[in-house]
């Protein structure tokens, strides 16, 4: 089976190798020359996904796996087509912006030969598929859906750092436009993975068929839009919680004691490419949907929350030396999209503190990069705030920030023990020792 993969970032590459590694022929294709290059010479262009550089370095010589970033080289021909480029959000209008999507799908269907399925697994509002795409590649390919070509949408579910295992644990949703490509779709999906057993589920883990595309985007859109409205209760619980000297993480864990409760981690942000995106994509063709809509401005709004918190307890920020412990939007990852640490450096800076920014994963030229300067622990401060919930941080001690007045904590990482003599604002834990006068000097 010849397949190829549109976007090989770091979905797009972990999923071409999954399907190399199944049997199949894969060409995959960038638009960024480097990738291409790297992939060519089989050398992981990413750290941080289990197990990708082993597979590249044995897929990649024996020729089943290459890179171009020539749409001609890569979709005539081909028996399935998978896209997975990013589909962006604006940030001030909240709607989707499909121009590098577009743009991919213009030139797969100026190649696209007869026979072929088209697989979208970029998420996308609903009905995008269908009243979008498909007439796009009609339009240009000259050749008409469920007769010449076949198209669905299938969402990735699949985090990254875990993606072969995740490929594994989770079904694979498929929604196509007609019976015919929904087999299509089966057949090719079955072909390249394979499944974990989960005994939990009501039918067994595999393809599962949702009869349309619409229900298929619903699906996927409706997964990360529950996680953030659970987050945003959650973020609201902890702040009243804070208020009134309540520690929120006993009252969550009693709460989901009772099997019916399943409320989620309050924290400091919510990032990564999902969550922060998916329910403005949702969003976008719901507009009346008030619930979605007021989790995700909630949970958008708990970095100035805190900050604010720290400067009513200092009294102010301005020129005291901030430090925000974590650039990466979660532990593990070497990842700052939609991060925390955007809207918790723009804050403190607004309210005038000296701001430097470390990170486990990001080497000082990396972080001066962004802006920020880079901070070495071990260093003076006034103020730290842990954004990321890196393991090292939860091992810091006072003595490891010398002259720290207040540790605010997103994450609910350190313990009194290790930050004795340093007052803490642990979001969510109204017991914790902010009742402590900050230390003066």
């Amino acid at each position: 089976m010849k397949t190829a993969v549109v976007a090989l970032g770091k979905i797009g590459l972990p999923l071409a190798v999954q399907f190399a590694d199944a049997g199949h022929e894969v060409v995959g294709v960038d638009v960024n020359a480097r990738q291409v290059e790297l992939i060519n010479a089989a050398t992981e262009p990413f750290p941080g996904e289990a197990h990708l550089q082993e597979k590249l370095s044995e897929l990649v010589p024996a020729g089943r796996l290459r890179a171009t970033t020539d749409y001609a080289e890569a979709i005539p021909g081909a028996d399935a087509v998978v896209i997975v480029v990013p589909l962006f959000v604006d940030d001030a209008s909240w709607e989707p912006d499909f121009a590098w999507m577009d743009a991919a799908t213009r030139s797969l269907a100026e190649h696209l030969t007869p026979g072929t399925l088209v697989s979208y697994e970029t998420t996308l509002p609903v009905g995008t598929l269908r009243t979008r795409f498909v007439p796009m590649i009609q339009e240009i390919s000259g050749l008409t859906e469920s007769e010449d070509f076949f198209a669905v949408f299938s969402p990735e579910r699949v985090l990254t750092g875990r993606v072969f295992e995740d490929l594994r644990k989770y079904p694979k949703l498929i929604g196509a436009i007609s019976e015919a490509g929904a087999q299509r779709a089966r057949e090719f999906y079955e072909s390249a993975l394979s499944f974990d057993e989960r005994p939990d589920l009501a039918r067994p883990n595999g393809v599962w068929d949702l009869g349309s595309p619409e229900a298929s985007e619903l699906a996927k859109l409706a997964e990360t839009t529950y996680r953030d409205v659970n987050i945003a209760l959650a973020n609201e619980f902890a702040l009243f919680a804070q208020d009134h000297g309540i520690d929120v993480y006993k009252v969550i864990e009693a709460s989901n004691s009772q099997p019916y409760s399943h409320i989620h981690q309050p924290g400091i942000a919510v990032g990564g490419h999902c969550i922060p995106v998916y329910p403005r994509l949702y969003l976008s063709t719901d507009p009346s949907a008030t619930t979605v809509r007021t989790a995700r401005t909630l949970n958008a709004s708990v970095p100035e929350r805190l900050v604010e918190r720290a400067a009513n307890l200092l009294g102010s920020l301005q020129g005291l030396k901030a430090v925000v412990l974590g650039a990466s939007y979660r532990a593990g990852v070497k990842e700052t999209a939609f991060s925390g640490v955007f809207p918790v450096v723009d804050a403190l800076r607004e309210r005038g503190a000296e701001v430097a920014v470390h990170d486990t994963f990001y080497d000082d030229e990396e972080l001066a990069g962004f802006g920020w300067a880079p901070y070495h622990v071990g260093e003076a401060a006034d103020l730290v705030i842990v954004q990321t919930n890196h393991p090292e941080y939860a091992a810091l001690r006072s003595a490891d920030v010398p002259g720290a007045k207040l540790i605010v904590d997103g994450r609910n990482i350190t313990t009194a023990e290790n930050w004795q003599g340093t007052p803490r604002l642990v979001l969510g834990d109204g017991s914790a020792s902010t009742h402590q006068q900050p230390q003066e000097g």
